[in-house]
């Protein structure tokens, strides 16, 4: 009767090791994927950021990394290339030649 309670301590001891082992390494990949979607997300922006500073002078750049669309009245929507992807409506001053952001959100493909 000892011997069967020991074994069914031990059992339960290793499945508990075994769903800690699993859980660690859940945690372990969820921040990993957190640490990597939130770099991105960063180079997005600043891709983004970049191409809405020099929205007024397109040919000045030589490396585009956004896609830039004329929505009409001053108005341009700028997306990131790369994923995730950041959709940005700007509105350009055609006097001052100064971009405001009219606003912004992470587009889902």
């Amino acid at each position: 009767m000892i011997l069967a309670w020991v074994l069914s301590l031990l059992l339960l001891i290793s499945s508990l090791i075994a769903y800690l082992e699993r859980m660690t390494a859940l945690a372990i990949i969820e921040k990993n994927s957190m640490t990597l979607s939130h770099r991105n997300f960063i180079v997005a922006e600043k891709s983004v950021l970049e191409c809405e500073k020099n929205i007024s002078q397109l040919t000045v750049l030589t490396e585009n990394h956004c896609f830039i669309q004329s929505v009409g009245k001053n108005i341009w929507l700028i997306s990131s290339k790369q994923k995730p992807s950041i959709q940005v409506h700007i509105y350009l001053d055609e006097k001052t030649g100064a971009a405001s952001r009219l606003n912004w959100r992470q587009s889902f493909d």
